[in-house]
């Protein structure tokens, strides 16, 4: 059987509803992996990670302001979402986008976008507490607990390292650079507040 009997349109349409890309790169990667969905799914995200990373230098100096209230007003988060022109910033998939973060925020609740932004005495609190966990521990056995233990508390408070709410097999930063290889934009979360009654 050839590749392009083997290759529906059918396939592709699953593959580009499942992962976002466009109809050519879907069929470029089922026809890659032999038709096989997970392996394409694969060569689509090494693209999308790749077309992320070039465009990762771009300057991002449009964007939107949404915001998001959750449990009856109890919960509500603004979060600035950058792209690189007005024409993505406008787009209804770019605001579904923000909507979608501003909703994980509430429900996660990160303390900042990335590691950089974490601050200093946060991180040295957590390392008196591992430090403390790691007591009567052998010195280079200690290390690697601490840390790990560090790293963990890391991937917990920065948005873009924590679980996507909506889909926990991917992260934020997964989501943003699958957002990035349909939009043909660098996009980036540029600030977000968190409020909540009574905290």
């Amino acid at each position: 059987m050839s590749t392009s009997t083997q290759i529906s349109a059918t396939m592709v349409n699953d593959l580009r509803k499942r992962t976002g890309a466009g109809l050519m790169d879907c069929k470029k990667a089922l026809v890659e992996s032999n038709g096989n969905a997970e392996e394409a799914i694969t060569l689509l995200k090494k693209k999308g990670m790749a077309t992320a990373a070039k465009k990762a230098e771009r300057e991002t100096s449009q964007g939107i302001i949404d915001s998001y209230i959750h449990m009856g007003g109890g919960i509500g988060v603004l979060i600035e979402l950058n792209c690189e022109t007005d024409f993505v910033a406008k787009n209804e998939d770019f605001k579904k986008l923000a909507r979608d973060i501003a909703m994980h925020i509430a429900a996660a609740a990160p303390v900042c976008v990335s590691r950089e932004d974490v601050p200093q005495e946060l991180v040295a609190k957590e390392e008196e507490f591992a430090k403390a966990k790691c007591e009567g521990k052998p010195e280079k056995a200690a290390e690697q607990i601490m840390k790990g233990m560090v790293d963990k508390y890391l991937k917990e408070v920065c948005l873009l390292e924590q679980a996507f709410v909506k889909n926990p097999d991917q992260t934020i930063q997964d989501l943003l650079t699958e957002q990035v290889t349909k939009m043909g934009e660098n996009i980036t979360v540029g600030q977000f507040a968190r409020f909540q009654i009574g905290s």
